[in-house]
């Protein structure tokens, strides 16, 4: 139980996206630290999971005035009304008031993948099958990680393995706090472009905090007033135009749609 004295953290992220190149490492050390299974033959984009995607945008001019930009989307980590939260009949899904980190819980989930419709960055995905590895595979999987199981929903935690482990680490060395070096989440890791920072946006102090306040730093949909706690940082202004772009739809697509 959570002290009335006890800090209170909310973990965020500024991804720059000027400097992501797109090279996916992002997806494939989040997949592997949070045993993410491979996907099956009868898998499709609609089908598969990647709790981290990897958006290939463009300004749609045409040259010399052509531009395109690389977008990591995973959940947002919503804080107000948080959506996923408030549609689940089953409170699979909570927000931990000492991190600020939204969380699924698999084992309260029955699958019916409200918080999916709810979510407007489309970051939760459904297990339409078992989880299966080859038997290399096996003896690679993340023990601090459990596996999900078949009709269920999972989605980006921030990694909260490494969060238990930093916690623990900082327990036995008879600390109340973790050091912030000892909890990275693997896509923060594997970035080689370092264009991800994480931290904790309650430290005024911290990188990420004073970067979230960087005229030039944005969140997609804010107008949603759903406060997520995942920043992106560009220079350019179409880039920025485009996290509250909105679509519209023409009179045939009304009639007929």
């Amino acid at each position: 139980m959570n002290s009335s004295n006890e800090k209170k953290s909310r973990y965020g992220m500024i991804i720059d996206l000027d400097r992501c190149n797109g090279c996916g490492a992002c997806t494939v050390a989040c997949a592997i630290e949070n045993n993410v299974p491979p996907a099956q033959n009868k898998t499709n984009i609609k089908t598969g999971i990647t709790w981290m995607q990897v958006y290939h945008v463009s300004n749609n001019e045409s040259f010399p005035k052509s531009d395109t930009v690389f977008v990591p989307m995973f959940c947002q980590q919503c804080e107000e009304e948080t959506p996923c939260v408030t549609v689940c009949p089953q409170n699979a899904v909570e927000v931990d008031p000492a991190t600020g980190i939204v969380g699924q819980i698999p084992q309260r989930c029955l699958g019916c993948r409200y918080c999916m419709a709810a979510c407007p960055y489309h970051a939760r995905y459904f297990n339409w099958w078992d989880p299966q590895w080859s038997e290399g595979m096996k003896k690679q999987l993340n023990p601090d990680v459990a596996p999900r199981m078949r009709g269920v929903v999972e989605k980006c935690n921030f990694c909260q393995g490494r969060l238990h482990a930093a916690k623990a680490k900082a327990a036995a060395q008879g600390k109340k706090e973790i050091d912030p070096v000892e909890y990275i989440p693997a896509c923060v890791e594997s970035c080689p472009m370092q264009a991800i920072t994480f931290g904790d946006l309650a430290d005024e102090t911290s990188t990420v905090s004073q970067s979230a306040k960087n005229k030039d730093t944005f969140r997609f949909l804010s107008r949603l007033g759903t406060e997520p706690k995942v920043h992106f940082h560009s220079e350019k202004s179409w880039v920025r135009d485009m996290a509250e772009k909105t679509l519209t739809r023409s009179k045939k697509e009304i009639v007929h749609g």
